[in-house]
């Protein structure tokens, strides 16, 4: 059994908050290079070099890429071989979001739903912990803004819909979406499970690398369909027209209920932000 301190979880969380609102990852910056090339409208080269200039910025001068900041929403697989002393595990979490929105200079998002008023400290955090073998703890930590967040959805199909039925609904829900969550966007699919799973799964589909296809060849060939029918739909960067509207269309799939076909979608913005640490 090997012993982690919760001090030492904090101080990783409070790297993490900082690090993934200054610097996007390298499979980012890359997708949003060739998103670039392959971008037809002259207004829409001229946004994505806005975007990448942002970006430089951004690294350079040590600030957020983008004033929302949004929530912090954390993926941790727990080593079963682990042991956290000194503290509580979650409030460890939190104290490290509380301390990385404040000496990072990060805009608190966090609000009661109904009174609308600030919880002050970006807390709580938003956790989904899964216990894997090991004594490592994986944290990846991927902020999520309100405007891509609010252009997601969870469906339930009717099994005789298929896969046909899914990649419409992709397509449709972009097109109504249209610049709200800031494109170009990447587009995180979830297929199966139940209601709360496969929302979950649609999220878990933005973590991983842009330009990595899903390892099941229908799969893949399904993301690639939907990323072609997505730029096709002339959205464009930033909704004002263009070839990219998405830089990419990652799909995940779990196995449902006979009598059920849930789908969901989760948006990210062109600032695809997420960074991972392992302890």
């Amino acid at each position: 059994m090997r012993e982690v301190n919760a001090k030492q979880i904090t101080e990783v969380v409070r790297k993490l908050c900082i690090d993934s609102n200054y610097y996007l990852t390298e499979d980012v910056l890359k997708a949003l290079d060739e998103g670039e090339k392959k971008e037809e409208s002259p207004v829409g080269k001229e946004v994505f070099q806005q975007i990448k200039e942002n970006v430089r910025i951004a690294r350079t001068e040590q600030v957020a890429i983008c004033q929302d900041t949004g929530l912090a929403v954390l993926f941790v697989e727990l080593g079963q071989e682990v042991h956290v002393v000194g503290g509580n595990f979650n409030e460890a979490i939190h104290e490290g979001v509380r301390q990385g929105y404040k000496d990072g200079y990060l805009r608190k998002s966090s609000c009661h739903p109904f009174t609308r008023v600030n919880t002050k400290d970006n807390t709580p955090a938003i956790i989904h912990l899964s216990l894997v073998s090991g004594d490592k703890i994986k944290i990846v930590l991927a902020p999520k803004g309100g405007g891509a967040e609010n252009m997601s959805t969870v469906i339930m199909l009717s099994p005789s819909e298929g896969i046909e039925g899914v990649k419409n609904r992709v397509v449709e829900w972009v097109k109504q979406a249209g610049s709200n969550p800031c494109p170009p966007i990447v587009v995180g699919v979830g297929v199966g499970g139940t209601f709360e799973e496969v929302a979950l799964t649609a999220k878990k589909a933005l973590l991983r690398p842009l330009g990595q296809k899903n390892p099941d060849p229908q799969l893949a060939a399904m993301e690639e369909e939907l990323l072609t029918r997505v730029n096709n739909l002339g959205i464009g960067p930033q909704g004002l027209g263009g070839r990219i509207t998405a830089l990419a269309v990652n799909v995940e799939m779990i196995p449902c209920h006979i009598a059920s076909f849930p789908m969901a979608v989760n948006l990210n913005c062109h600032a695809h932000r997420h960074q991972e640490a392992v302890i």
